[in-house]
Order: C-alpha cells, then structure tokens, then sequence
C-alpha cells in the first residue's frame, strides 16, 4: 500500500525515520513542520497546527505540493513534559491534535495515525504499574500535563471514529525515541538501575518506530486502536528479571519474562500491525568509540 501522505513533524527526531522509511517504501510524503528537515526526502510545507485555518488547507491543498492526500501522519508536538511550562504543552498539543484529525476529517481523509505515547501508562511509575509486562489493556493514568493531552487525544480519535464508522485511527504509544549516536550512553545506565525506572527501561530505536508507523499506514480495520511501541529489549545490561527483583519485587507477572526481554509488552502491535522491530541498541554498540 502507498499513496500520498503528510506528515507533522517530519524534521524531528522520529518523524526524520518515519520520513525516509515512507519514502524508501514508494510513499510520496509531505513534511507539515515549522522547521525544513536536515534531511529533505520530501516536499516541505511550513504550518503553524494549532491554526485550524492553516491545517485545513495543509491537508486539503497547496499549490504545487499536493492536490490531496490519502493519509496522515500526527507526529509534531511539544515531544515530553519539562520542555516548556504545562499549559504552554497543553495548549500546543491538543489543540494541534485536534486541528489534523477535523482538519483530516474536512478533508475526507480516513487513514490517520498519530503519536500517543508511553506517558499514558503512570510513567515516571511512582505509582508501579498494575502488573508485568505492562500493556494497553489497563485504564490511562497520566501523571503530566502532557500525559493527560495523550489520553484526551485517545479519547477524541475513539469519538471521530464513532463519528465516522469508515474512519480509521491509530495510535502508537511510543517509548522513548533513540538513534544510533544516543546508545553510547546506555553502558552507562547499568551502575544504577534507577536511572531509567521511570519509564522500565524501555526504547523506542527511531528505525522500528517508523517501521510501526507504515505498518499503521497499511492497517486496513476501521476504528480507533492504541498500541505500546517498544524496542522487544531493555536498555540494561542486567537482565529483567533481575531488574525486577531489586526494583519491583512484589509485582505480579502476566507471564514469564526471559533475558533482556522489555517490560513494555509489544505483543499486540506484533499481533495486529505484523510490527517486528528489527535493531537493538546491542548490534549497534560494538561500532561506538
């Protein structure tokens, strides 16, 4: 399946991935950002999303660009809590997520995928999660600003979709995005295992993230479907359960947990999208200095 697809914020970090591996896979792509990307794979739009105006037209027409599109790609955002006060994060994110899924909806387009993301399930894990691995089957806990904005986007993809039963959404809980140049650092993460707790040292390799997105792309049931999008292995040199004993000895396990295996379960992601994330940080590292 390929079409013509835009896609919000196409020069960050993940949406460069997302960009080059739609193009690679005969995608014809629109980048809708405020920035060009270092990278120019596709055509660039310059937008401001939480103009609906602006939105409107980026994803109905613009001049040599595109004259319509097939899909779309809701990636751009203020990307984790801290980054600016709370209400500048809310007011950016979901007024912007809003725009592309009307804006989308105005424009006939009934093939969206957005970024959700990890947030939504407690992360910083003050409170532990329910069980291991943890899934998309137990309620949102958000424990931000920008967490909260996560689970109000879920919640307005559940009630377009109901709008339009033709409609298909879908979004993608991601871990925390990493390139190749970020894994020198993860040797490092093993002298204190709760330096990455807060998320259960969890990933996301950039390159598996856009690999999820055009499986999403290529999904064909209509409705609304979150899923957890995780590298399949920790961050950690020690295995998880040893991680597990020493961190969260007292949580209950949904099933066995082996080796450096993710306490983020991707199992329905491998299910229903067919995702099978092919990098790890441990094939890339014997090429660090």
């Amino acid at each position: 399946m390929t079409g013509r697809v835009a896609v919000t914020g196409g020069s960050g970090k993940l949406g460069r991935a997302v960009v080059r591996d739609l193009v690679e896979h005969g995608w014809t792509v629109i980048n809708l950002d405020t920035t060009p990307s270092a990278e120019p794979l596709s055509a660039f739009v310059r937008v401001d999303l939480t103009d609906y105006g602006q939105t409107v037209e980026a994803l109905t027409a613009v001049d040599d660009r595109h004259r319509g599109l097939d899909a779309v790609v809701h990636l751009a955002a203020v990307p984790a809590p801290g980054l600016t006060t709370n209400a500048a994060t809310f007011r950016n994110n979901v007024p912007a997520t809003y725009n592309v899924f009307a804006a989308a909806r105005q424009a006939g387009i009934r093939n969206v995928v957005w970024a959700s993301s990890e947030t939504v399930l407690g992360l910083p894990f003050e409170t532990p999660p329910p069980y291991l691995p943890a899934d998309e089957e137990y309620p949102p806990r958000p424990e931000s600003t920008y967490s909260l904005g996560k689970v109000l986007e879920e919640e307005m993809a559940a009630q377009f979709c109901r709008w339009d039963p033709e409609l298909k959404m879908v979004g993608l809980r991601f871990s925390n995005v990493m390139e190749v140049a970020d894994y020198a650092a993860f040797p490092s993460f093993d002298a204190d295992p709760e330096l990455r707790r807060w998320n259960l040292w969890s990933y996301i390799d950039a390159r598996d993230g856009a690999q999820a997105v055009r499986k999403s792309l290529e999904y064909q049931v209509a409705g609304v479907e979150v899923f957890l999008i995780a590298s399949p292995d920790t961050v950690m040199g020690r295995s998880s359960k040893e991680l597990i004993d020493t961190v969260y000895p007292d949580l209950p396990l949904r099933r066995e947990i082996t080796g450096h295996e993710s306490l983020f379960s991707i199992d329905k992601a491998r299910r229903l999208l067919g995702y099978a994330p092919a990098h790890s940080w441990r094939d890339e590292a014997v090429a660090q200095p």
